[in-house]
C-alpha cells in the first residue's frame, strides 16, 4: 500500500461510511483491474491457483462430507467455490483475496451436525438458518464499520494465524503421504509412488518458482518457468503417474454426474424447523459470524500488508458485505460457507509479484517489488473451477498425491514470508550468524526468543483447540490473542514492541532493504 494511503480501517462515524469509502477508493481502478489482467504472469497465476483451489475444494469437500453424514460434500464445495469466487472477483474491494473452504469452518460445521443429531433436529435446515443469520450479521458488520476493530490486531496475531493455516496445509500433505503405508502395507508400490509424486511436485514447483533468480536460459524463459512453475510441476508429475498404469493411486473423489452429494433437492426446506429453533440458531450463528469475520479480515490484512507493495487500496467493509451475501444466499441451498483462504490468497499475491533478492543484515531475503493487481486472475480461476463441473471425470486423471505436493509447496511458500517463522528458525541458528535485522539489533536475544516462544504457545493452543470437542470456541481464542498481545507491555518496552511487532513496515528496515544488494 502506498505510503500515506488510507488503509481502509478508519472509523467513519456514520452508517455505511466505511463501505462507501471502500467503493470510492476502488472505483477509479475498476477498469484498470481488467486491463492489468491481460498479461502472461496473470495466466500463470490463474493456472496455478486453479489447481490449488480445486484441490482445496476437493479436499475440504470430502472432509465436509465425512463430518456431515454426506449432506454437504465435494460437489457442493466446488459449486460454492466457483460461484462465490466469481462474485467476489467481480464485486469485492480486494480481488487478490481468494475465497474457499477452510479447516476451522469445516470443523464448526461438523460440530453443528453432531449437535443436530443429539437434539433430533434436521441438520440441513439448522445449517441453512445458521448461515442466513450469519450472513445477515456479516452485512450488519459491514455497514457499521466493524472491520475497524482489526486496528487492535497487530502482526503478532496475523503471524500466528498465517502460521497456523500454513502448518495445517503442511501437516495434511505429510500425513496424506504417510497414510497409505499404514492402511495397506501390502501395496507399498503405490505408497512409495505417492511419496515420489508429492515430493516431486513440491520440488519442481519450488525449483521452477525460483528460476527467475537463476543464471541458466534467457530472462524470458526464466520468467516463464517462474510464472508457470506450479502448473508445470502438476503436469510433469501427472505424466509420471500415467507412465505407471499398473499402479493404482487414489484420485479426487468426485461424482461422475452433476448433482448433490446425497441426491437431495438443492433448495433446503426452511420451514421444516419450528419457530423457536429458527431463532435458536442465532446462537451458533453468532459464533460462525465471529469465525468468518476474523478469518476474512485477518487474511485481508495479510494481503494488504505494506510489504506486498499494493497500490490500489483495501476494501475491508466491501469485502465483508460480499462475503455476507454469499454466505446468506449459499446457505439457502446448504452450500458450504466460504471465506478468505489465507494460504491461497497469499500465494495468489506472490504468484503475481515481481520480486528482488536483497541483502538484509547479511541474510538474503526475497522482497516484493510490485504486484500486478487485477480481477482477471481471480475471475478466471473460478470460471475454470465452474467449468470443471462439466468434466468431473477428467479431474480424476490427476492423482491426489500430486495435489498434496501442491499443498506442501503452498504451505512452505506461505511460511517463507512470515517473520514469526524466521525468528523461530533463529532457535536453531548459530548466534554469530544472526542477521542484523531491526529486531535483532534492538531487542536482547533472550527477549527476542521469549516473544517467539509466546507466539509458538499461541499457535499450539489454537492447534489443540481446533481439534478438540470444544472446537466451536476456536474464533474466541483467535480474538483472545489481542489482549495477550496488549499484556506484553509488562515485559517489553514500547521500543522493543515496535521492533518486534510494528503496525506498519519499519521505515528504517525498508530503506535498509532498498539500499541493499539486489541480485535478481
Amino acid at each position: 500500500m502506498a505510503h500515506g494511503q488510507d488503509d481502509g480501517l478508519t472509523h467513519s462515524g456514520r452508517l455505511g461510511g466505511g463501505l462507501f469509502s471502500d467503493l470510492a477508493r476502488r472505483r477509479p481502478f475498476y477498469l484498470d483491474d481488467f486491463r492489468a489482467g491481460l498479461h502472461s504472469k496473470v495466466l500463470g497465476s490463474t493456472l496455478f491457483l486453479f489447481f490449488a483451489c480445486l484441490a482445496n475444494a476437493i479436499a475440504f469437500g470430502g472432509l465436509s462430507g465425512a463430518v456431515t453424514g454426506g449432506n454437504i460434500g465435494t460437489t457442493e464445495m466446488i459449486i460454492a467455490t466457483a460461484a462465490g469466487g466469481i462474485l467476489f472477483a467481480l464485486f469485492s474491494g480486494q480481488p487478490l483475496t481468494i475465497l474457499g473452504g477452510t479447516g476451522p469452518i469445516v470443523i464448526f460445521t461438523g460440530l453443528l451436525y453432531v449437535t443436530c443429531e443429539q437434539l433430533g433436529l434436521p441438520f440441513l435446515a439448522v445449517y441453512a438458518w445458521t448461515g442466513i443469520w450469519s450472513g445477515i450479521l456479516l452485512i450488519v458488520c459491514s455497514v457499521t464499520d466493524a472491520s475497524v476493530l482489526m486496528r487492535h490486531f497487530t502482526r503478532f496475531t496475523d503471524e500466528i494465524f498465517a502460521g497456523l493455516i500454513a502448518v495445517i496445509f503442511i501437516v495434511e500433505a505429510v500425513s496424506s503421504m504417510a497414510r497409505p503405508f499404514g492402511t495397506d502395507p501390502r501395496d507399498l508400490t503405490a505408497a512409495f509412488l505417492g511419496v515420489v509424486l508429492s515430493l516431486g511436485t513440491y520440488t519442481l514447483a519450488r525449483s521452477f518458482k525460483g528460476a527467475a533468480r537463476g543464471t541458466y536460459l534467457n530472462a524470458t524463459a526464466r520468467n516463464f518457468l517462474s510464472d508457470f512453475g506450479p502448473s508445470l510441476a502438476i503436469a510433469v508429475m501427472t505424466w509420471v503417474a500415467i507412465s505407471f498404469p499398473e499402479v493404482k493411486l487414489p484420485v479426487p473423489a468426485v461424482p461422475d454426474t452433476f448433482g448433490t452429494t446425497t441426491g437431495r433437492p438443492w433448495r433446503v426446506d426452511l420451514g421444516s424447523l419450528p419457530t423457536w429453533a429458527i431463532f435458536a440458531t442465532l446462537g451458533p450463528a453468532v459464533m460462525a459470524t465471529i469465525l468468518l469475520f476474523l478469518d476474512q479480515n485477518i487474511t485481508t490484512r495479510l494481503v494488504n500488508a505494506p510489504g506486498n507493495k499494493l497500490r490500489k487500496g483495501a476494501g475491508f467493509h466491501l469485502d465483508l458485505l460480499v462475503v455476507g451475501v454469499i454466505v446468506a444466499v449459499g446457505s439457502v441451498f446448504a452450500l458450504p460457507w466460504i471465506v478468505a483462504a489465507t494460504v491461497h490468497s497469499l500465494n495468489h499475491v506472490r504468484s503475481l509479484a515481481t520480486t528482488d533478492v536483497v541483502d538484509v543484515g547479511g541474510t538474503q531475503r526475497e522482497v516484493i517489488r510490485s504486484v500486478r493487481e487485477n480481477r482477471v486472475s481471480g475471475l478466471m480461476i473460478h470460471v475454470l473451477i465452474a467449468g470443471s463441473i462439466l468434466i468431473l471425470p477428467l479431474i480424476q486423471v490427476i492423482p491426489m498425491a500430486v495435489l498434496f505436493g501442491l499443498f506442501l509447496f503452498m504451505g512452505f511458500n506461505t511460511l517463507g514470508g512470515n517473520q514469526f517463522w524466521e525468528r523461530f528458525l533463529l532457535w536453531f541458528t548459530d548466534p554469530r550468524l544472526y542477521p542484523t535485522t531491526h529486531a535483532v539489533r534492538r531487542v536482547a536475544r533472550a527477549k527476542l526468543h521469549r516473544f517467539t516462544l509466546i507466539q509458538v504457545l499461541g499457535l499450539g493452543a489454537l492447534w489443540m483447540l481446533k481439534a478438540s470437542r470444544i472446537g466451536i470456541l476456536f474464533p474466541v481464542l483467535i480474538a483472545a490473542l489481542v489482549p495477550l498481545r496488549l499484556s506484553l507491555r509488562r515485559w517489553y518496552t514500547d521500543e522493543e514492541l515496535a521492533a518486534l511487532d510494528p503496525h506498519e513496515e519499519l521505515e528504517g528496515e525498508t530503506e535498509h532493504m532498498a539500499g541493499g544488494d539486489v541480485h535478481s
